[in-house]
């Protein structure tokens, strides 16, 4: 018989029920607007195709991906919802999206040309959504550019070259819900729908609200929401009780523990010395896996339900924790090897959790989940959570 290949001593389990009942708040607080889960950067490193399917299962209307690969492969995957990718060079040669049924953005004035190649060269219409820059001034149309632009999609609707399905924008304050740059996006691309309407473009569903303003602006007027970070259970505001679940545990095996005398120093460079004789805890992640090297001594980790500190530099593939850390003696049943350590989860019963990490480093969750990589094996479960509204 052959030998099986040992598991990854890290892992992230992903709950794709949490995805679901995530999803169901989103729909909920959407107030009857149409919802697109963004599913971008392989699902916020959850996994595009299992969270894809889920957000669906939770009353997700369509699917926001950045590139044409990441809509094809979940074409690829037999997900046969509304898909729309935002992100292509004004060099690429995009039939293959049209040819999947794939929605384009149109980021700039520029992007319309490989679009309009495209429908030519295949007989197929186009179904596009100009992106507008109403204020974040990063990838959209600016206000000076729109008219010119606006003039050539009302040409080549007419030619049957395309279908405007609406227009899209991106908020660049939306987790800071009392910012009056909000209300002004929100008219300016309001505006800009009043302009292709006048022209005799459709434009049936709009979209401007990401996480936050779907959370927090529902009536903002518009026909589509856009949440990409909460689906996975992260709040991009101070939580208000909106019952979000996050949906990554990202944990690893503890590889041996071993008893350390005082003034021992740990790891790289000794940062850390022992105070007290102690029981330390070998954990099998490392920056390779996304465990930060900034977060040397800066993180815990939950074993059998009680916190250990992280002491002394976390290394490529491993870190350690140290188990006696006030000094009063392990815990009863003590930590063993082959013992797992929950690095972030849901934060239940005390656990730490990836908002956690995000301030312990200075940026946000969205960056602390999508770190995670190398040898970190995705484990989807299902695990029987109920959804529903706030």
């Amino acid at each position: 018989m052959t030998a099986s290949v040992p598991p990854a001593p890290c892992r992230a389990v992903v709950d794709l029920d949490a995805i679901e009942a995530n999803t169901r708040v989103l729909v909920a607080s959407a107030a009857g607007a149409r919802v697109m889960a963004v599913v971008k950067a392989d699902g916020y490193g959850h996994g595009a195709v299992p969270v894809s399917l889920a957000a669906l299962r939770g009353g997700a209307d369509a699917l926001g991906v950045t590139t044409v690969a990441e809509a094809l492969a979940l074409r690829s995957a037999g997900i046969d919802a509304e898909i729309l990718a935002w992100f292509y060079s004004v060099r690429d040669d995009v039939r293959v999206a049209l040819e999947a049924d794939v929605d384009l953005a149109v980021p700039s004035p520029g992007h319309l040309d490989p679009v309009l190649d495209a429908a030519r060269r295949t007989g197929r219409r186009a179904r596009v959504t100009p992106k507008i820059d109403t204020g974040l001034a990063r990838s959209g149309i600016t206000l000076d550019d729109w008219p010119a632009l606006l003039d050539r999609l009302v040409d080549a609707s007419e030619a049957g070259l395309v279908e405007v399905t609406g227009l899209m924008a991106h908020f660049a304050h939306a987790d800071d819900p009392g910012n009056p740059v909000i209300d002004e996006q929100v008219a300016r691309l309001h505006e800009c729908v009043r302009e292709a309407r006048a022209r005799g473009l459709e434009c049936p569903v709009n979209h401007h609200a990401n996480s936050a303003a779907t959370l927090t602006r529902p009536g903002d007027g518009f026909e589509m929401v856009r949440p990409g970070i909460a689906l996975y259970g992260l709040c991009p505001i101070p939580d208000d009780g909106y019952g979000l679940v996050p949906a990554m545990t990202f944990s690893a095996e503890v590889l041996m523990v071993k008893k350390l005398a005082a003034g021992q120093g740990v790891s790289y460079g000794h940062t850390w010395h022992a105070p007290r004789d102690t029981t330390v805890a070998l954990v099998a992640a490392g920056y390779a896996d996304g465990v930060w090297r900034l977060l040397s001594g800066k993180l815990d980790v939950e074993i059998g339900g009680r916190r250990y500190p992280n002491v002394g530099r976390v290394c490529m593939d491993q870190f350690v924790v140290d188990l006696d850390p006030d000094g009063t003696g392990q815990a009863d049943p003590p930590v063993r090897a082959g013992d797992t350590a929950v690095l972030f989860g849901t934060g239940a019963d005390g656990g730490p959790t990836a908002a956690e990490w995000a301030e312990a480093l200075g940026t946000i969750h969205y960056e602390v989940v999508t770190a995670v990589r190398g040898r970190a094996a995705r484990q989807h479960v299902r695990a029987g959570r109920q959804g529903g509204a706030r």
